[in-house]
């Protein structure tokens, strides 16, 4: 951290205005868990319940609507008898890939530090394939 330019102000409030629209959006305990979920195909409001263990069917039923309205799932009506109603992923929602990467390689190395494990990290913010030897420290705790 100590090689860091110096930020302006501005500069600062802006970036973190922009991590704080991004945490409300897809933060919570459930919004990730659902899109997971969603990425294995599309699902029925109760297979989407059961594949996320614990989710009740309000608080589902809400997190669909702001996953909706903020253009990550897609509602799906089919008015055939039954009516059948089916959840997907948009295409805005593949946005989130270097996203959802970039969390579940920084939680294991942080789970993995916190349980004592030496980790290789990498000082980059680049995919793990591109980074060299050279670019990553062994972390020991």
């Amino acid at each position: 951290m100590a090689n860091r330019a110096k930020s302006s102000e501005k500069e600062c409030k802006a970036a973190l205005n922009a991590v704080g629209d991004a945490l409300y959006v897809i933060g919570g305990k459930w919004k990730l868990p659902i899109i997971v979920a969603l990425l294995e195909g599309n699902k029925r409001f109760n297979e989407l319940q059961r594949s996320v263990k614990g989710i009740s069917a309000r608080v589902l039923s809400n997190e669909l609507k702001q996953l909706e309205m903020n253009g990550f799932v897609k509602r799906n009506v089919y008015t055939q008898a039954p009516v059948v109603v089916e959840y997907e992923l948009t295409e805005y929602c593949d946005t989130l890939g270097e996203v959802l990467y970039a969390l579940h390689t920084w939680g294991a190395m942080h789970r993995d530090k916190i349980l004592g494990r030496g980790v290789e990290v990498s000082t980059e913010p680049s995919l793990p394939h591109a980074a060299t030897a050279a670019e990553t420290t062994t972390v020991h705790h």
